[in-house]
């Protein structure tokens, strides 16, 4: 069927996601008509994993789509063996993640080590004493998974085991599962827990099946997540649609962080057609809450951002930094000009020139200093000032995208392929 036009492009597109809390700004900019504003014609696809969408985006089933980060930069450098270049103007989300263990395994983490649970952000240092006592007993290793081999979730996870001097590689087994799969591979035994976005960590608590041990945000403070990601050669064939399409979601973003609609989006995107999900348990992980007793005190207004702290931005900065973590787990095997990939990805100043219509505050420069914030700051290179939330480590690191081949020098726990001096 011919597609409607739009100044010579298509208005008429389907775009692809994934059953989670943060597709919440594709499945709001279609029910309230963010996409019909800028004249769009959308259609959701909602597809069971992150393969589905990879795949369909390349062959041209979908248009745009849901998409994890870390899987459009791996798309550039070939890892995996796909290398079907893809592009993103916009991030969808800051958090949105959490790490689930079992009962059991929780139970354990508290008599081995009381005063690490206590702790607040929880470490992995009961996790490190569990996995101990474990191999003093010959028991089986651990064995944990996340949604993807390229994914936030698994560089976020390696992140919080290594600085606790756990080695994700040998110390534990991770293996990829799709996100609606995880609460059931939890009851069933078949993992000991999982990284994976909301709503599934509090589903899997309300149920009583899995425990939350820590959310993204408290590993890496208003860290980024999910992008909106098109083939480059799309882009370069639609840039007004793709600009279109970009203003509606960032409509959409804006309209999400507002507290006052917060219900009323987990009553939209829980539906069958999207996350297919309990309401309360959307409603819970939108609103930061989760059902542990452990945690009654520790609700996260920013567990979820969309638009504040310039979230829909897409931080060249935050490319850098998740390409260095795709180095040092080994997933880059070849000579890399790493922030030239960075730049070819992420595209900043088209965001700027897609969302100038709207009026809104933009950051003026591409990367920023990450994890030098442990409160709230303000922002001045941008249009007008933008209050930024707090951006540290769970270690205190920081991550200078201008020194970033002096920050992978001095990684402790590491298994990259490829030499630093030939990352240039």
């Amino acid at each position: 069927m011919k597609q409607p036009e739009r100044d010579g492009e298509p208005s008429r597109l389907r775009i692809g996601f994934v059953p989670l809390t943060d597709s919440a700004p594709l499945i709001i900019a279609k029910e309230r008509g963010f996409f019909r504003k800028h004249g769009l014609d959308v259609t959701l696809s909602r597809e069971p994993s992150w393969s589905n969408v990879r795949d369909k985006l390349t062959a041209g089933i979908l248009d745009a789509a849901q998409m994890l980060a870390p899987m459009a930069l791996a798309a550039e450098i070939g890892a995996g063996g796909f290398s079907t270049p893809l592009v993103t103007a916009m991030s969808l989300d800051l958090n949105g993640n959490a790490i689930t263990v079992a009962p059991e395994l929780f139970r354990e983490l508290v008599e081995l080590d009381p005063q690490g649970m206590y702790q607040r952000p929880r470490t992995a240092r009961p996790l490190r004493r569990v996995i101990e006592e474990r191999r003093r007993n010959g028991a089986r290793r651990l064995t944990l998974a996340v949604v993807f081999p390229y994914s936030a979730h698994m560089y976020e996870l390696r992140y919080w085991l290594a600085a606790a001097g756990i080695d994700p590689d040998r110390d534990v087994r991770i293996i990829v599962a799709a996100p609606p799969t995880m609460v059931g591979l939890l009851r069933a035994g078949s993992i000991d827990g999982f990284c994976v976005g909301e709503p599934w960590s509090t589903y899997a608590s309300q149920l009583g099946w899995g425990k939350v041990v820590i959310g993204k945000y408290d590993i890496w403070n208003n860290s980024p997540e999910k992008v909106f990601a098109v083939t480059r050669a799309w882009h370069e064939a639609h840039p007004r649609t793709h600009a279109a399409l970009v203003r509606a979601l960032v409509e959409a973003a804006l309209w999400l962080d507002d507290p006052e609609h917060r219900i009323e989006a987990a009553h939209v995107i829980a539906g069958e057609s999207f996350v297919d999900a309990p309401i309360e348990a959307v409603r819970c992980s939108l609103l930061g809450e989760f059902a542990d007793a452990e945690r009654h005190d520790e609700g996260n207004a920013d567990f979820h951002v969309f638009y504040r702290y310039a979230a829909t931005f897409p931080w060249q900065s935050h490319a850098l930094w998740l390409l260095g973590q795709m180095w040092r787990w080994g997933h880059i095997e070849r000579r890399c000009d790493l922030p030239a990939v960075a730049k070819r990805v992420y595209l900043p100043e088209f965001y700027r020139e897609a969302t100038a219509p709207l009026d809104i505050t933009v950051p003026d420069v591409d990367m920023k200093v990450e994890g030098s914030h442990g409160a709230p700051w303000t922002l001045i290179d941008a249009n007008r000032a933008l209050p930024m939330g707090p951006d540290a480590f769970i270690d205190g690191r920081v991550f200078d995208p201008m020194r970033w081949r002096e920050y992978l020098a001095e990684e402790q726990v590491l298994h990259s392929r490829v030499p630093l001096d030939e990352l240039y």
